[in-house]
């Protein structure tokens, strides 16, 4: 389990594919602490460390995975947001997110709002229906708060900290991006079908 708070912006340093897609990521997490087997959301997807080094570690990714998220378009040097996973005792500073994406959402108008950055996002139909204002989505991973919603259109502002702290300063119209929705969202919409 993760908390969609980032604590790392790792660079993409190798991808091979053999059978399953290799990745080795840079990251400035103490590897020390690392044990091979841990998991590590990258981007929102949760990855099994299967290697480390001194400033990296490397993940397998099923061909399963890659269809359902954006991993398919990282390349060397791609930036990828990271969360190591939650401990108990930890702080739970943005939701509960399992690291298991839903699907992918377009990226369709980013605006300059003062400081921040308006970004409005156009997510799948079928998930749509389980994103409301004011409500928690993971988006690569990272926690957030859905202003608005217009059909499957929905807005997300975000301030000068996020953009720095995680790679949605980087964030252009037309990209894909991780989306896993709100575990309670699914359950609410499960129990409304039943009754």
């Amino acid at each position: 389990m993760f908390t969609g708070i980032i604590t790392d912006i790792g660079e993409v340093r190798s991808l091979e594919q053999r059978g399953d897609l290799g990745a080795r990521i840079a990251t400035q997490y103490d590897t020390a602490g690392i044990e091979i087997g841990a998991s590590i959301a990258c981007n929102g997807v949760c990855l099994t460390v299967v290697a480390l080094g001194s400033d990296w570690f490397d993940v397998q990714i099923s061909a399963e995975t890659v269809s359902k998220t954006n991993i398919g378009a990282w390349s060397v040097g791609y930036r990828v947001n990271l969360e190591r996973a939650l401990r108990v005792g930890d702080e739970l500073g943005g939701h509960i997110v399992s690291g298991h994406v839903d699907g992918q959402a377009e990226v369709i108008r980013v605006a300059e709002e003062g400081d921040s950055t308006r970004v409005t996002l156009r997510a799948p139909e079928a998930l749509a229906r389980f994103i409301a204002p004011k409500g928690s989505v993971a988006l690569n991973g990272t926690s957030l708060t859905v202003n608005e919603v217009e059909g499957r259109d929905f807005g997300i502002n975000f301030i000068p900290h996020t953009k720095v702290a995680t790679t949605w300063g980087d964030v252009q119209e037309g990209d894909m991006v991780n989306l896993e929705i709100d575990t309670r969202a699914r359950y609410g919409a499960r129990l409304a079908e039943m009754s």
